[in-house]
């Protein structure tokens, strides 16, 4: 291996390990805030790309029948919630996030020529459909087992990633796709091409790396939302909504998986179940962080990056086994450093 070879190396790491941060965040986010280790958040990269390919190929993305559907579905728990407590109060609002937008998505995708609208607009329309996908997840999955303890949150998880993974085998096929690049053209450093979507990606990694460390750090919301997973009682009686905090957690995990999808889909094939191997390479620099820090879960994920790409090298066979291998020394070492809390 040569200098050259090396640094060829070092920027597939690089860019690899910044998806993987973002992934990582995202499962962090969930965790600090909802005690859910959520294992789908591959699923929302899968959809977010596939979403973009389908609009820039003129297609009806499959996302926009699973938003009505998911929307049918949270309305009749709400309606259900409503008549057993016989409080309609809510009812309107529901029926305007769950019944009337996913309708205005759905006309909006049948009427509208997004194959020759902008990327940029391209890009806010498939997040548009994928994201509000987050939200609904947590109602019909999680909100209603939210106090039971993390290894009941864990199973649920699970049985919602098969889930997710068999209806997008369902509404997008095996066919793999790939998007249009943000930008053309490239830089050169160190006599080494960088393409312009490489630059994109670490940019924006960078960008909400920084942002949701100064919203969970720096803010009183953010703070509160994490006041959610230390204490749930707690924050309820300080009148921190606890289900409005898993929805906006949910939410804002979904934006970061959709968007991590659109940033990849340029430069490598997207298909159905794609999502899973790159969630769980970020779930392995989530457990770097120990699931609390964005940081150190940036840090870790461009560890495995940086893994992966000279593992792809040396024994291109065994990367995937040389890559999550990591876990098991990082586990021993949480497990001998941490003190046992029983939980409540």
């Amino acid at each position: 291996m040569d200098l050259q070879i090396a640094l060829f190396l070092i920027q597939d790491g690089v860019v690899n390990g910044a998806i993987y941060a973002l992934l990582g965040m995202a499962l962090v986010l969930a965790f600090t805030v909802t005690r859910v280790i959520f294992i789908p958040q591959g699923e929302f990269v899968a959809w977010g790309a596939l979403t973009l390919a389908g609009l820039q190929a003129g297609q009806l993305p499959g996302t926009v029948w699973l938003l009505a559907m998911g929307g049918g579905a949270v309305m009749l728990v709400e309606l259900w919630t409503a008549w057993r407590r016989q409080d309609w109060r809510a009812v309107p609002r529901a029926a305007g996030w769950n019944l009337l937008y996913p309708a205005l998505i759905f006309a909006a995708a049948r009427l509208v020529d997004f194959q020759q609208m902008p990327l940029i607009v391209q890009i806010l329309f498939a997040l548009l459909v994928v994201v509000p996908i987050g939200p609904m997840v947590w109602r019909l999955a999680f909100q209603p087992v939210a106090e039971s303890s993390v290894l009941v949150l864990l199973i649920v998880s699970v049985a919602v990633h098969v889930a997710m993974v068999g209806l997008g085998l369902l509404f997008f096929g095996a066919e793999g796709a790939r998007t249009s690049p943000f930008t053309d053209g490239g830089i050169e450093l160190g006599g080494i091409p960088v393409s312009a979507q490489t630059l994109w990606v670490v940019g924006s990694s960078i960008a909400l790396i920084l942002a949701l460390t100064v919203l969970f750090g720096r803010t009183l919301y953010g703070k509160a939302l994490r006041a959610t997973a230390v204490n749930r009682v707690g924050a309820r009686l300080m009148g921190i909504p606890t289900s409005l905090a898993g929805k906006l957690s949910f939410t804002l995990c979904a934006l970061i998986g959709a968007f991590s999808g659109i940033l990849i889909a340029p430069i490598t094939t997207i298909y159905y179940d794609t999502g899973f191997l790159i969630g769980l390479k970020g779930f392995v620099a989530a457990i770097i962080a120990g699931l609390g820090s964005y940081p150190l879960a940036a840090a870790g994920a461009v560890l495995v990056g940086l893994l992966e790409a000279f593992s792809s090298f040396a024994a291109s066979a065994y990367k995937e086994v040389i890559v999550f291998t990591l876990i098991i020394p990082v586990l021993i070492w949480r497990s001998l450093a941490s003190r046992h809390v029983e939980e409540e």
